[in-house]
């Protein structure tokens, strides 16, 4: 019998991708089964995943862990876009139902390896923050509310969980922003807008995100035994000013009080929404160190954070953001 993953959040377009390529691996990677699992049907094709319509905030994720004898979870259903509802409804989407994945998993006896889709916000944003971040910082800033703060909160939900369970073998993945037109997130809804609203004074580094490199990587957690955590980034740094250039797109600078209104009303006016976090790493910026992900884990990224802007560039149309497929 080879191995019985699930993923959580299918619904959303990056963990669909990943269940289906975990499941086009197949026995030739010893996958037996992959089951998506979220509360509303995948919009998209999840080719050979077997999909179960259940809440992780609710006890039915442990009948789902035990019925199907899951030994590997890859958790993904933690998403930045649910901060627009504030915070006691992001907190029960991405906090809550981390807990009660987790005290699932503590009971079951099957469960051998568990797989968390963290972000590179864990860090936070602030003016105080160093040159490049390691996985053994933390955050200074920039982590009291949103999406940032729930990120932390997950992961503390998930050392406790290591130090209660160590038999069960933990790789948390602390990712920057995936920049792929099928691929919603912040920077590409920012990016996608006509105008793009900038704080005076400031012109941050930012850091992206290939989806073959995040796929690859989060593959190769599930196949291998890949404990730790690990920054997931590409090479390199973009500036924001160079990205404006790039678009053709007119940059307006703004007071650093007022970038976080006028970036959420020029995007609003666009179609999309963004986290309220956004204006501070469009202020400060923020660069990870992929040392750990070369030298412990293994993996060389194939993609620049310049060739992966560049990508993204070719494919969006000034201003559309009606070809982005949901939320991730």
């Amino acid at each position: 019998m080879g191995r019985v993953v699930l993923v959580t959040g299918v619904a959303n377009p990056f963990a669909s991708v990943a269940a289906r390529r975990l499941a086009e691996i197949g026995e030739a990677g010893d996958i037996s089964r992959v089951i998506g699992i979220d509360t509303v049907v995948p919009p998209g094709d999840l080719g050979g995943t077997k999909f179960v319509r259940a809440d992780i905030r609710t006890p039915v994720i442990g009948k789902v862990l035990a019925v199907e004898h899951v030994d590997t979870v890859v958790h993904l259903d933690v998403n930045p876009h649910r901060t627009r509802t504030g915070g006691s409804g992001s907190k029960e989407l991405n906090v809550i139902g981390t807990m009660q994945l987790l005290a699932a998993c503590q009971r079951s006896s099957t469960v051998a390896k568990f797989v968390l889709g963290s972000s590179s916000a864990v860090y936070g944003t602030s003016p105080r923050d160093p040159a490049m971040w390691k996985e053994s910082m933390l955050a200074r800033g920039g982590v009291r509310s949103g999406f940032p703060k729930d990120i932390v909160e997950v992961e503390s939900y998930v050392r406790g969980f290591a130090r209660r369970r160590p038999d069960v073998i933990i790789t948390t993945l602390r990712a920057s922003q995936i920049l792929d037109p099928a691929m919603r997130s912040p920077l590409g809804d920012y990016f996608a807008a006509p105008v793009l609203p900038s704080s005076l004074g400031f012109d941050p580094r930012l850091q992206f995100l290939h989806l073959e490199d995040a796929l690859a990587v989060l593959t190769e957690s599930v196949l291998e035994d890949r404990p730790g955590t690990f920054n997931l980034c590409a090479d390199g740094v973009v500036l924001l000013s160079q990205a404006a250039r790039r678009l053709g797109r007119p940059v307006i600078p703004l007071p650093p009080l007022g970038l976080a209104i006028a970036a959420r009303r020029v995007i609003r006016a666009a179609g999309a929404d963004v986290p309220p976090d956004l204006h501070r790493l469009l202020t400060y910026g923020r660069v990870l160190d992929n040392a750990a992900l070369r030298e412990i884990f293994g993996y060389e990224p194939m993609y620049t954070s310049a060739e992966v802007f560049e990508q993204f560039r070719q494919q969006i149309r000034p201003g559309i953001l009606a070809s982005f497929g949901g939320t991730a």
